[in-house]
């Protein structure tokens, strides 16, 4: 199984790390043609401002749209949450998202770096509680009725899913548990 991962800016080389753990084949996305033989992706945290612009500048964000429409499976985290979202409460004039979950987000939404925390998650089907890295993490204002909530921070929804997209505030790829993209790897190979 092959997944992309985004690789313009931010975290991509730890997802890819993960996703080589749990088998898969992650391939470094960064043109249109490296998109080609995916079947799934995954777009990383990062600067939502500098991965939107370089999506624009690399030719990437229309190919991408394509096969989101398509309904290919996307896993994005942090920025990657922001990039998929349905709106954005505070972004540059000219960033876009990709509508691709039905949320409303905030970028920064729980304050700057230094105002970055970890949280033990309760996440819907998982045993034990999930390690939660927040880094100037977006805050989700509002959620679409087909959107099924995972997780949660004080009753703010910090995981979820909508069809074959999936989306978190935090970034898994840094807690040393591969549960998190293991369910996304289910959710995409086994649609």
């Amino acid at each position: 199984m092959k997944v992309g991962v985004l690789a313009l800016q931010g975290a991509f080389a730890r997802h890819a790390q993960v996703l080589v753990a749990l088998g898969a084949a992650p391939v470094e996305v960064r043109c249109p043609v490296d998109l080609a033989d995916v079947d799934a992706m995954v777009l990383p945290g990062g600067e939502s401002t500098t991965m939107s612009m370089l999506l624009d500048s690399s030719g990437l964000r229309q190919p991408v749209a394509d096969r989101l429409a398509k309904g290919m499976p996307t896993f994005g985290t942090c920025a990657g949450m922001i990039l998929l979202a349905t709106r954005l409460a505070d972004g540059r004039y000219d960033q876009r998202s990709f509508g691709a979950i039905d949320l409303d987000v905030r970028r920064n939404g729980y304050g700057r770096q230094i105002d970055s925390f970890e949280k033990d998650l309760v996440v819907a089907g998982l045993d034990e509680t999930f390690h939660g890295v927040f880094i100037r993490a977006p805050v989700v204002d509002r959620v679409g009725d087909d959107v099924e909530v995972l997780a949660t921070v004080d009753e703010a929804p910090v995981l979820c899913l909508q069809g074959t997209v999936m989306v978190s505030s935090f970034h898994p790829e840094m807690s040393g548990d591969t549960r998190i993209h293991a369910r996304f790897l289910d959710l995409a190979f086994d649609h």
